[in-house]
């Protein structure tokens, strides 16, 4: 009987890691709770080590030396496979290249509301030569005060703002260069909504119709209660880069594992593709700052379609005790080659 025991508990802890491995696979990746577990692929990846370590000492036990060592094999292949797929998402370590003259630079921070200085925002996108600035959580008062701390450091901006009923968290403010010429904020339909439910997304266009379209993105946090708006809200953010030339940065909740099935024409999410990832760092954590950068979860992004080639991204860790429990990412984006 206790052998039975051991076979079903091995043939079940074998599913259940797949099924947290890659839930893609069984269609589960936006799926509580599993959307919420596969999110944590750095924690993963070292509870799976850890449990393969306990398992090798407990095959010295001759009672549990089977089941022990079926135990190990899962593990071993669940953490293997895990690590592979942060070292191939990237784990960060590079600098951003030298901007170039048709470069964009564009910085995303979730600012947590009043908790994040805009003085120190707005060092932070100077320092950065950002030219796109995507501030989810941030009024259009704090974001215009960072737009005039900006201006006064020699980096004019000009500040657009989307904001919900409600405090702070409701707000989205996206800030972007003169240089990229005018801009205004648009209603953009699909799905017959016009936003993001919950927390708002900023949808910018050129006024002369030269130039990409520039998006701010906040999508809910994927709460048990939440999950439907959280997934209307990526499937949303996903038609937004339905065109050619697109720029979409902010928190999206959602790693690229929770994107899968959203993308179209080879993009992570409709037509785009997640610079971090192309650039060598897609697995490094901007969520929580209370985590090491590689055991957070990396759900704040910086999007582009084709018309961009992404050359570097940066998460910064250095202002992990600004306030906010995010960490900014900045992505450098050059034109294509046509």
């Amino acid at each position: 009987m206790l052998r039975l025991l051991g076979i079903l508990i091995t043939v079940l802890a074998a599913i259940a890691a797949a099924v947290v491995t890659w839930p893609q696979f069984f269609r589960l990746e936006r799926t509580f709770p599993i959307a919420q577990i596969v999110s944590l692929r750095g924690p993963l990846t070292v509870a799976f080590a850890a449990l393969f370590v306990i398992m090798l000492l407990l095959c010295a036990v001759r009672a549990l030396r089977g089941f022990a060592a079926s135990i190990a094999v899962i593990a071993a292949v669940v953490a293997l496979a895990g690590g592979g797929i942060l070292l191939a998402r990237g784990i960060g370590g590079d600098p951003l290249p030298t901007k170039t003259a048709d470069a964009i630079r564009v910085m995303t921070w979730n600012t947590a509301g009043a908790a994040t200085d805009p003085q120190l925002i707005a060092k932070t996108a100077v320092a950065m030569q950002a030219d796109v600035v995507a501030l989810p959580e941030t009024t259009i008062e704090a974001g215009e005060a960072v737009a005039i701390a900006m201006r006064e450091m020699g980096s004019p901006m000009w500040a657009h703002h989307e904001a919900y009923p409600g405090w702070a968290a409701n707000s989205t403010t996206l800030l972007i260069s003169p240089d990229l010429g005018d801009y205004a904020v648009v209603e953009s339909t699909s799905g017959d909504t016009t936003n993001t439910a919950t927390v708002p997304t900023v949808v910018a266009m050129p006024v002369d119709g030269s130039g990409p379209t520039i998006v701010a993105a906040h999508a809910v946090a994927p709460r048990q209660d939440d999950m439907d708006q959280w997934r209307e809200s990526l499937t949303w953010l996903g038609d937004q880069c339905a065109s050619e030339n697109v720029i979409m940065a902010g928190d999206f909740n959602a790693t690229v594992d929770h994107m899968d099935r959203l993308g179209a024409d080879g993009g992570d999410l409709g037509r785009c593709h997640d610079a971090a990832v192309a650039a060598g760092a897609g697995a490094v954590g901007t969520w929580s700052t209370d985590w090491p950068s590689l055991l957070g979860t990396p759900i704040d992004h910086v999007l582009a379609t084709d018309a961009w080639t992404a050359t570097g991204a940066v998460v910064l860790t250095s202002l992990d005790q600004s306030g906010s429990d995010h960490r900014p990412l900045v992505a450098q984006l050059e034109p294509a080659a046509r």
